[in-house]
């Protein structure tokens, strides 16, 4: 994909979303514009049911909007037949779930494998083992697992699982990162280590990173954080979060968003 330095690497342009419960609506995103710079570690915050994993899901394409556009440097990506969407999420960025989804079958090196695998046919694959290896190798010696290489996921922390979904993220070099609740299942020291390796991911390797959470003093990390509320953008911050500055929008969500905010 071609790109210039000053297009946002990822972008949404009035997004909505909405699920059904029994014939019910139940509106979850109501017209989200939000964009992402190159090079910046981002944090989407909000409480639980602002929205923001809905959103994430959507940016990567694991979900479809109901309106709206997701662009991915400068080219949209929402309305891609399945398999241009399936090469956005293998080749294009890396995604980070809280849950981690590790095959439980598989061993650290094989869940980082994974991408590669899913991305080849079998021969394809096994031309290129040798190569493939030594990159997983060299994924999981970046996050600090190589000496557990052999380990299945049942015989790993909370730490060392989510670190192998990161080594996993990385295996096909992409240009941004999604992290959806990274440390939601960590103690806090075990959290903290991970923060700091996505972080040097960031600084050393120019990896656009957006994170999603609900806790402020995380987010407060982050080069520019963005605050949701009842589906829509509210709010985003620079460097610190005591210091909001109101998101540039179109007229109707601009009018969205000051109700909202005089409800809060």
């Amino acid at each position: 994909m071609n790109h210039s330095s000053d297009t946002p690497i990822l972008q949404a342009r009035g997004i909505r979303k909405s699920y059904y419960k029994n014939q019910i609506e139940l509106p979850v995103l109501r017209g989200v514009d939000v964009a992402f710079a190159r090079g910046e570690l981002s944090a989407l915050v909000g409480r639980s049911g602002s929205g923001k994993s809905t959103l994430m899901h959507l940016l990567a394409t694991l979900d479809q909007p109901d309106q709206g556009e997701v662009w991915f440097n400068g080219e949209r990506v929402d309305n891609l037949h399945r398999r241009g969407r399936d090469r956005y999420r293998n080749h294009e960025i890396g995604i980070i779930f809280q849950f981690y989804h590790l095959l439980p079958e598989l061993t650290a090196l094989e869940n980082v494998l994974t991408p590669a695998m899913i991305s080849r046919s079998v021969l394809g694959y096994f031309r290129q083992r040798k190569s493939l290896t030594a990159r997983a190798e060299a994924m999981l010696d970046r996050v600090g697992l190589l000496d557990r290489k052999t380990h299945k996921p049942c015989e790993m922390s909370g730490g060392e699982m989510q670190r192998v979904a990161i080594a996993r993220s990385l295996m096909s070099e992409p240009q941004l990162l999604l992290a959806d609740e990274p440390t939601g299942n960590l103690d806090t020291e075990t959290g903290e280590s991970i923060l700091q390796l996505l972080r040097q991911l960031n600084t050393e390797d120019d990896l656009t990173i957006v994170m999603i959470t609900h806790d402020d003093a995380i987010a407060e990390r982050a080069d520019r954080c963005y605050r949701m509320q009842d589906g829509l953008l509210v709010d985003r911050f620079e460097n610190e979060l005591a210091n909001p500055t109101p998101v540039a929008s179109n007229p109707t969500t601009a009018s969205q968003q000051t109700r909202t905010s005089s409800a809060a």
